[in-house]
């Protein structure tokens, strides 16, 4: 008997199961009542993923591949919420765009222009977009330069004459430190590329014209606050706009100006949101983290050819470490709150393993490994969907969604493999080979269960 409202957390994959059924009571007949029918009510499925830079991109992709064309039922293009975060929102606003997986895979992993059913060409999102320098930025700083100078120049002579002995020059030449841009790169060009993506036929840029909820999240810099684009009072924000504010990393970024207001990225604020989706009625959130943090002992018990100590690896090594920390062990903690303030929802969580070095030891903002990357997260996630699966199935059956395990036990399957378009014609002799790992499957829970009850 599974215990109800339990926390299951495996290396890649964790699910946050917060209810032994999703589904309310039936009630009981009355003498008088009429005849009728009862239709199930559509599950409200959500979606979340967090933020990650380029490389939280390049793994969200692999994952949410994999998930399409493992889950039936399941359609990435018809969620009752998106919530994106940072580089997740990147993708939650195209796939509410009616972007597919494999679309998005094209744009962004393979840089190829897609065609727009009706009419209408989306060219790919070329990854020196990232890396335009924000021109303006420096300029607007230089301006700054000289009268800071003047003026520090005076405070270190007024400075001088009062206190001859006193070495004042670091506290007076300290303003200068405001002539630095706020960012190395300009993030205007990612806008641009997003509201042309958006303004193609079928698509839009608003977000009260989606035929679905999406919320781009973002942090006020002014107030520490965070932003729901997409929701009440924010709604009238261009979707493009609120993807580039919520994906504006301080010192990489400037921040972006939005009705005075001036908002960065969003997971400084929380790592997630899905509480976000939960609020919105989704009775099932599907979650995907990219960013965990490195465990180097593990991945040495289990071969791993790694680094002894993290330390070897250097400051940006160090820095990458403690900041994955940080923001995975905030996120699990919201995740354990929603076992008590969700009691009825089902949350599931995608997240690499702690001994992923392909993962950890990948540059965050490379471009170059963005295919290696993304199809490196497709084949994790597709062995933990066939792992996990015993946990998973009667999960997703809640709401309608089934595991296609003659898709997981397909070894041949890559990101190319017929770019996901799935064959429902099983040859008859893949069937028996399902066939019998199920077999084996039920004997073995069997097993488990007689062994636990002899205990």
């Amino acid at each position: 008997m599974r215990r109800r409202n339990e926390l299951l957390h495996t290396p890649s994959l964790m699910e946050a199961r917060l209810t032994e059924s999703a589904r309310p009571a039936a009630k009981p007949l009355r003498a008088n009542a009429s005849a009728r029918k009862s239709v199930p009510a559509k599950p409200k499925l959500g979606l979340a993923l967090a933020g990650g830079g380029p490389l939280g991109a390049m793994y969200e992709i692999g994952v949410l591949m994999a998930l399409d064309e493992s889950l039936n039922g399941l359609d990435l293009n018809d969620m009752d919420v998106y919530v994106g975060v940072s580089a997740g929102s990147f993708i939650t606003a195209g796939l509410a765009n009616k972007l597919s997986p494999a679309e998005i895979f094209q744009l962004f992993i393979e840089n190829k222009t897609t065609d727009k059913p009706g009419g209408g060409k989306t060219t790919a999102l070329k990854p020196e977009v990232f890396l335009r320098p924000a021109f303006r930025e420096y300029l607007r700083r230089a301006a700054m330069v000289p009268p800071l100078v003047v003026k520090a120049v005076f405070d270190f002579a007024a400075q001088k004459l009062r206190h001859p002995l006193k070495a004042a020059a670091i506290e007076s030449f300290a303003p200068l430190a405001r002539a630095l841009p706020t960012g190395v790169f300009e993030n205007d060009a990612i806008r641009r590329f997003l509201h042309r993506a958006f303004s193609q036929p079928g698509r839009t840029d608003d977000f009260r014209k989606l035929g679905t909820k999406l919320y781009s999240i973002a942090t006020d810099l002014d107030t520490g606050e965070s932003v729901r684009f997409g929701g009440p009072g924010f709604d009238h924000i261009p979707i493009s706009q609120a993807v580039q504010a919520s994906a504006a990393l301080p010192g990489l970024f400037p921040p972006v100006e939005i009705d005075g207001h001036h908002f960065v990225d969003g997971a400084l604020k929380k790592t997630l949101n899905a509480s976000v989706a939960l609020e919105a009625g989704a009775q099932l959130v599907i979650c995907v983290n990219p960013l965990v943090p490195f465990d180097a002992r593990y991945a040495r018990r289990k071969g791993g050819k790694q680094l002894e100590k993290l330390t070897e690896g250097g400051l940006l090594t160090v820095l990458s470490q403690t900041f994955r920390a940080i923001i995975h062990s905030r996120m699990h903690v919201g995740l354990q709150k929603y076992v008590t303030q969700y009691k009825d929802r089902d949350v599931v969580l995608f997240e690499p393993a702690k001994d992923d070095a392909e993962i950890f030891f990948t540059n965050i903002f490379s471009y170059a490994s963005r295919k290696r990357v993304c199809e490196h997260a497709y084949q994790r996630t597709r062995l933990d969907l066939l792992k996990r699966r015993h946990e998973l199935e009667p999960i997703f059956a809640r709401h309608g969604i089934s595991l296609d395990l003659a898709a997981l036990r397909d070894q041949r399957r890559t990101l190319d493999y017929g770019l996901f378009k799935r064959n429902r014609h099983v040859p008859k002799d893949e069937r028996i080979h399902a066939t019998s790992h199920d077999l084996s499957d039920a004997i073995t829970e069997l097993e488990q269960f007689v062994a636990r009850s002899r205990r």
